[in-house]
């Protein structure tokens, strides 16, 4: 189990190993493109080895890239659902160029299409950027906080959304998994406040999805309440989830192979080193 957190790759992907290192993450993620639009940056040869040699000379474990936030799998646009399998296609691309290991992304609206309709259409764009990818970043899901009818705030949907994928073709098998964001979770009804709490979630999780499919923890606060279905971040310790709960996460035996990536606030340059002092608090003692 290593922590890490969401650090800047501006001027460059090169740049975000030593940024990572800098706060103390033992791995990071990054956006390799605009989160809110436009082409993304060519990746050269130059740079794809800059990134690599980089990560090894600020000890970084692994990396991961999150996809851009417009993604919409749901939309009634052909264009925007087209072009979201397309954009997620490129980064997993990219990320396998840079040797990346994971690529999550949210899921969308079904809002204008209604749930049926809208766990087609993501049916058919998962299917879409799986066909004929050969990389080596493995695609994850992430689950949501339910605000405005976004897919993916139940297991059951994270469950029904993987399964029905891989009924389309034997070679998708194990090829979807799933990144779980502690602040989405919660504010969508899974309590993660004690030990108790968690080992309830992460059962559930095992039954309806499996957690040989749980890949990576976005290990977040919430301003939120219990089941209010907002994402709104907060440090450690200082949102309604609190402490205990990532004791228990960190703790949890069934979670050691998984590591965990801080999306919380940055309002100062001490936040991220902080907040990974906690976790490894925990993890050690």
């Amino acid at each position: 189990m290593l922590f890490g957190s969401h650090v800047s790759a501006a001027g460059g992907v090169e740049n975000a190993p030593e940024r990572a290192a800098a706060v103390g993450c033992e791995v990071f993620q990054f956006f390799s493109r605009s989160p809110q639009g436009g082409p993304p940056s060519k990746l050269t040869p130059e740079i794809i080895k800059a990134f690599k040699d980089n990560c090894k000379q600020f000890s970084q474990a692994e990396s991961y890239i999150h996809a851009p936030y417009y993604i919409n799998f749901a939309s009634p646009k052909p264009s925007t659902r087209y072009g979201s399998s397309s954009v997620i296609r490129q980064e997993l691309e990219r990320g396998s160029d840079l040797g990346v290991n994971y690529l999550m992304t949210h899921l969308g609206s079904s809002r204008e299409v209604g749930d049926k309709q809208g766990m087609m259409y993501l049916v058919e764009g998962l299917v879409r950027i799986l066909d004929g990818y050969t990389g080596t970043t493995q695609f994850l899901l992430e689950n949501s906080a339910g605000a405005g009818k976004v897919i993916g705030d139940t297991f059951e949907e994270l469950g029904e959304m993987i399964e029905r994928t891989e009924k389309k073709s034997k070679k998708f098998k194990g090829k979807i998994g799933i990144c779980f964001d502690t602040c989405h979770a919660f504010t969508s009804g899974y309590d993660l406040r004690d030990k108790a709490a968690v080992k309830k979630t992460l059962d559930k999780l095992d039954r309806v999805v499996g957690l040989q499919r749980l890949k990576l923890i976005h290990c977040n606060d919430s301003i939120a309440g219990f089941g209010e279905h907002k994402d709104r971040h907060e440090h450690l310790g200082k949102g309604k989830i609190g402490l205990k709960g990532f004791e228990s996460l960190v703790k949890d035996k069934r979670l050691t192979h998984v590591n965990f990536v801080l999306e919380t606030p940055k309002d100062t340059p001490q936040d991220d080193p902080r907040n990974l002092r906690v976790l490894r608090k925990f993890r050690d003692s």
